[in-house]
């Protein structure tokens, strides 16, 4: 099969002029309760926009699609960000996109707009389809589609040929049933976006701590005495969290911003609702600005823990009774020498053991991080060397100590806890083939790199995502786009029109599905549904708005009705769909840690599911120890011509999704194809802002070209350069991955900038 002519994987160079601004010294203030005011209003109007906000977050309202950073037990009546006004406002907004809309605009079209154009049109109304050879898209009924989904599995006589994408949007509930339907069926094929972002996280700390999820409470940040903010940008991506850090500082810890890039969130922090207390002074953040290069964080690690050796800031009667490999770290450690350390990492010994000093007083630590870690070739061994220099103090398991990964999505830690994996252990197995009188396959199934790679060979039949963005998410867009057009049927569970809509396989289908925000009414009357934040609290999730269309259906629903049309089987899917206690009740069976599930979910605020690291200091290894895994330094050298890359957000951004074309605290607006750059490297190419290049990323002998970006300069190190996704994903290659998690390496791309059609060495 081949996609449709004139279909473009790739978002159109950006037309709008760029404005470049001074970058903010502080984060959120007036300027996010004005922005997050008027996007509500623009896109909502005034009854949506109180009706929302005043009800995200709320213990009887419904949870913010925008992260998922957790609640705090006493939330205040306004308890969102900018980041969550902004992903309320986009799901709620009035704008439609119905069947004249697609009557209207080819997809060969919509594909020339833009992304920030295409979320713009507003939510879909009405289930479509896509049939071989057309270029629009025409109504479909439910029943149609269910049809058209059940013969093209049927057809193709092999469960492994089926793949079930996950975003991390999707409830408990639905993600449950999504599982259990696939493995019911005969297949684990369900990459999820865990593969693309915190793989990396849950490999590490699994086989290091024996559970693959973070270590602390919200609470712990008010009894931290240090705080590590590591390849983190929550200024723009977790904004809720700057609360919890500066109530942190205010009671006397000291926080640690290790970072390419300064981030404004960590530098000084203004909460909009202090100006309601009439308080008007904003609040310094970040203790130190570790400016490491990208790559380097392995050996600043090495080197803080060089300090922590010297200076005996060890737990020794931790280390004795409840670790193993504490001497191979040791030989490993003082072996590593401050030349390479420095020369790595980019920062002086000096900076490095001020830090090390902070560290070796502090009697709890806190260690978070995000994608600047996990998305490199040794994303696995670097959360592993975290996780060792927080054993080495033995923060982990009391209070103000511990290790946090920073979830994006907000339910994407609750999907993997229900099921959504691709290589799922065999306690998980065997307990849900217990409790579901199934038998589940074992052979593992495909994650996103492995899956784009099965499509990319005819593999695949069915792409069935729920919910997501796939073309636009995933690394090597051209290859992607390839894979799917190689695909038979593809599927999107969707809310707003997205790019994957129109790079799609033979036949593709969208089906409409309700918002977190919207009353969700089953036979059995108004429902509810669950998820899990970053720190492992599971708690309710309630929508209030009228849903947007008569056609939306949920998300459990979907999956039930997919079941019930394709497996030949007793259960009975649909009275589950109609009643979502009932899939709760089943879950109860089937999952650890759910046990009397619908009565404890009930109880305000949630509950924590278990976590024998934090809960009790124990470890759910083979030996029942916390293990220190040591690792070598990677090689981060590059040849004088070549800079590293890294993808990043802009401020008005989440995940794919554009809501608009700034970048506030950084000064940037207007465009969003742009370089950020080392000042410096441009002065020596004798390039001025504003400056066109061609990007040419290499790896093994391969290259991959994107035309037309503007250099900006700004403060990053010499020889490192950042760019937005999803536009740079074209040139992340689909094989660069991190060793075992295989996470996409968006964070470490070998690259050149050339003069606009200068060719590149290969081209020569």
């Amino acid at each position: 099969m081949s996609g449709r002519k004139g279909v473009s994987a790739i978002t159109p160079p950006d037309q709008n002029n760029l404005k470049i601004k001074s970058v903010k010294s502080i984060a959120a203030g007036i300027p996010a309760a004005t922005s997050s005011m008027v996007h509500g209003l623009k896109k909502m109007g005034l009854t949506k926009t109180i009706k929302t906000l005043t009800t995200v977050n709320q213990p009887e309202g419904f949870d913010c699609p925008g992260c998922a950073w957790p609640d705090p037990e006493h939330s205040t009546s306004f308890e969102f960000c900018e980041n969550g006004a902004k992903a309320v406002a986009d799901e709620a907004m009035k704008a439609a996109v119905n069947p004249e809309f697609f009557k209207k605009y080819t997809v060969q079209e919509l594909s020339q707009k833009s992304d920030y154009w295409l979320n713009k049109q507003g939510r879909i109304e009405h289930p479509m389809v896509l049939k071989p050879g057309s270029n629009n898209y025409e109504k479909i009924s439910w029943d149609d589609a269910f049809e058209l989904i059940s013969n093209t599995i049927s057809d193709s006589k092999d469960p492994n040929r089926s793949v079930f994408y996950t975003s991390g949007r999707t409830s408990n509930e639905a993600a449950f049933l999504y599982q259990l339907f696939a493995r019911t069926l005969g297949t684990n094929n369900m990459p999820d976006c865990s593969n693309m972002c915190h793989e990396s996280s849950g490999r590490g700390l699994g086989e290091a701590i024996g559970i693959g999820k973070g270590t602390v409470t919200l609470e712990d940040f008010d009894h931290a005495e240090v705080i590590m903010v590591i390849g983190q940008n929550p200024g723009t991506n977790h904004p809720r969290m700057l609360t919890a850090l500066r109530d942190a500082k205010r009671k006397g810890a000291q926080i640690i911003h290790v970072n390419p890039l300064p981030e404004t969130g960590l530098v000084r922090f203004k909460h909009p609702q202090d100006y309601m207390k009439l308080s008007f002074g904003s609040e310094a953040l970040a203790d130190i600005h570790m400016q490491v290069k990208i790559g380097g964080d392995a050996a600043l690690i090495h080197g803080l823990m060089k300090v922590q050796l010297e200076l005996d800031a060890l737990d020794h009667e931790f280390i004795k009774n409840s670790t193993t490999g504490f001497q191979a770290l040791i030989e490993n450690v003082t072996s590593t020498s401050w030349e390479q350390i420095e020369t790595d990492s980019g920062l002086t010994r000096f900076q490095i053991e001020t830090a090390g000093r902070m560290l070796a007083k502090s009697n709890a630590s806190i260690a978070c991080w995000a994608m600047g870690l996990t998305q490199h070739r040794n994303g696995v061994a670097v959360i592993q060397e975290v996780t060792n220099l927080m054993l080495m103090g033995g923060h982990v398991g009391k209070p103000g100590a511990g290790l946090c990964p920073v979830r994006g999505h907000s339910n994407v830690q609750g999907d993997r806890t229900v099921g959504i994996w691709e290589r799922p252990s065999e306690s998980f197995l065997e307990k849900l083939d217990a409790a579901c009188g199934i038998t589940s396959p074992r052979e593992h199934g495909v994650d996103v790199v492995e899956a784009i790679k099965q499509m990319r060979k005819g593999d695949v039949d069915l792409f069935f995502c729920m919910g997501g963005n796939f073309i636009s998410a995933t690394p090597d867009t051209e290859t992607t786009a390839l894979g799917i057009n190689n695909v038979k049927l593809t599927v999107q569970v969707s809310t707003k029109l997205n790019r994957s809509h129109l790079v799609t396989g033979d036949t593709a289908l969208i089906l409409p599905c309700l918002g977190r925000t919207e009353i969700d009414i089953q036979d059995s009357g108004e429902q509810f549904v669950t998820v899990e934040n970053s720190m492992g609290v599971v708690h309710t999730s309630k929508g209030g708005l009228r849903p947007s269309s008569k056609h939306l259906r949920s998300e459990p629903w979907i999956v039930a009705s997919l079941a019930t049309k394709v497996l030949d089987d007793e259960r009975d899917w649909m009275s589950m769909a109609s009643n979502y206690d009932l899939i709760r009740d089943l879950m109860s069976e089937a999952l650890a840690g759910f046990e009397d599930y619908n009565e404890r979910v009930r109880v305000p605020n949630g509950f924590y599911l278990p976590n024998p690291p934090r809960d009790s200091r124990t470890f759910n290894t083979p030996d029942n120890k916390a293990h220190f895994i040591t690792h070598q330094l990677p090689d981060v050298s590059i040849d004088d011509d070549k800079f590293v890359m890294m993808t990043i957000r802009s401020h008005d951004q989440y995940n794919t999704t554009i809501y608009d074309l700034h970048d506030r605290y950084r000064g940037i607006h207007g465009n969003r194809r742009i370089v950020l750059m080392n000042a410096t490297d441009m002065i020596e190419r004798g390039w001025k802002s504003r400056h066109f290049v061609d990007i040419v990323s290499h790896f093994d002998s391969e290259e991959r070209r994107s035309n037309g970006w503007q250099v900006v300069a700004y403060d990053i190190p010499k020889g490192n350069i950042a760019t937005y996704f999803p536009e740079a994903n074209i040139l992340v290659p689909l094989n660069s991955t991190a060793d075992k998690s295989n996470t996409p390496t968006s964070k470490w791309i070998l690259c050149s900038l050339l003069e606009p059609g200068m060719p590149s060495s290969e081209e020569e």
